[in-house]
């Protein structure tokens, strides 16, 4: 029979403080989703309207080669135009991504208390944090996510610390993909026609976050949101989906795959990364590449997860736009910023679509 919760306080601490997330709440045997997750009508997801759509993957082994160009300009477009795509032939391993999600589905198996140990004031290491919604305190309504986040600092740190299930796994996915994540900056910041020293763009994308989210099924997925609306702060994302899908990115201007202010679907590809522009790159192009603002439904059936590498800036690092784009483009829209500062007022807010960019703008823009 599932706990029954008298108040909010109750389920807060059970599913926040406790350490027992989302999913020690589905494991009680509850039938309907609690009041606390249940979303406002704007908020949530209709997967019935929602347009699924097989954007093409760009095929990265054809850099390079005689066809470079071409990839080069695909690659350009997409982070113009959606600031979502998906790649293939990246270097990472096929079995490797799927050793990653099956030691993700291990992980959030577990019993409550392994999880907790890893949540936020008692965890061995201030890098790695175990955690459910995003800003619980904060939202108007919780999201129907449980995960664990892990800031890589180097090699030795990530096996010390990093969860004994998916520590080695993990890693090898991360050195793997940065690799790949370096090279495409490196693209993007020469299709803005300027040059930057290599150690700046080294800068750019000077620290990484790992995660491994796990979605529980719901009961009521059209009630709720996996994630609610936002953009990703940093650089680049790299995030490897499971088959189940679920993932959706808003349309900022028409183009093929949708209308301005269309939901579309990015369903997974087998093999395939997706890449997702964040807030950085926004800001250092002076607005030519796009922050996607993205959500992720919840489904009935099946528990799904998904594993993001977020490619950041060290919090030390002065963000700006690049002043040669600004002087090409004859004004600057952003203001330049210590990026501490803009990660205390990411994670100090609830998501809330792309409202973080405010931070940087500038009022002229």
């Amino acid at each position: 029979m599932a706990p029954s919760f008298n108040d909010g306080t109750s389920l807060f601490d059970f599913v926040v403080r406790d350490g027992n997330g989302v999913k020690g709440l589905v494991d009680s045997g509850i039938s309907k989703v609690p009041d606390q997750y249940i979303q406002p009508q704007q908020e949530r997801i209709d997967n019935q309207n929602g347009i699924s759509h097989e954007l093409p993957p760009i095929d990265l082994s054809k850099l390079d080669g005689p066809n470079h160009d071409q990839v080069v300009e695909e690659i350009a477009s997409a982070a113009e135009k959606l600031g979502f795509f998906q790649v293939v032939n990246h270097g990472v391993p096929v079995e490797l991504l799927e050793s990653l999600k099956d030691v993700t589905h291990k992980f959030f198996a577990q019993p409550p208390e392994k999880k907790a140990i890893y949540c936020k004031d008692v965890s061995p290491s201030p890098n790695v944090k175990y955690g459910t919604s995003f800003a619980p305190e904060k939202e108007r309504a919780l999201e129907w996510k449980d995960y664990i986040s892990m800031m890589y600092t180097n090699d030795a740190d990530a096996l010390n610390h990093w969860p004994m299930e998916s520590k080695e796994v993990a890693l090898e996915f991360l050195n793997k993909s940065i690799k790949m994540v370096r090279k495409l900056v490196e693209i993007l910041i020469g299709k803005l026609g300027v040059t930057v020293e290599d150690s700046r763009i080294d800068a750019f994308i000077g620290s990484k976050m790992f995660n491994m989210n796990f979605y529980p099924a719901c009961p009521n997925p059209e009630l709720t949101v996996g994630v609610g609306r936002h953009s990703d702060m940093g650089t680049l994302t790299v995030l490897l989906q499971d088959g189940i899908g679920g993932l959706y990115v808003k349309v900022e201007e028409d183009i093929d795959a949708g209308k301005k202010g269309d939901w579309i679907e990015i369903p997974p590809i087998p093999g395939a990364l997706v890449i997702n522009v964040g807030d950085t790159l926004q800001i250092l192009s002076n607005g030519r590449y796009r922050s996607a603002e993205h959500r992720v439904r919840t489904t009935s059936t099946q528990s799904r997860v998904s594993i993001p590498i977020f490619t950041i800036p060290k919090p030390t690092e002065k963000i700006g736009p690049l002043p040669q784009v600004v002087e090409i483009d004859g004004v600057a829209r952003y203001r330049e910023f210590v990026f501490q500062e803009y990660m205390n007022n990411f994670f100090g807010n609830a998501h809330d679509g792309k409202k973080s960019l405010d931070f940087a703008k500038l009022d002229s823009a």
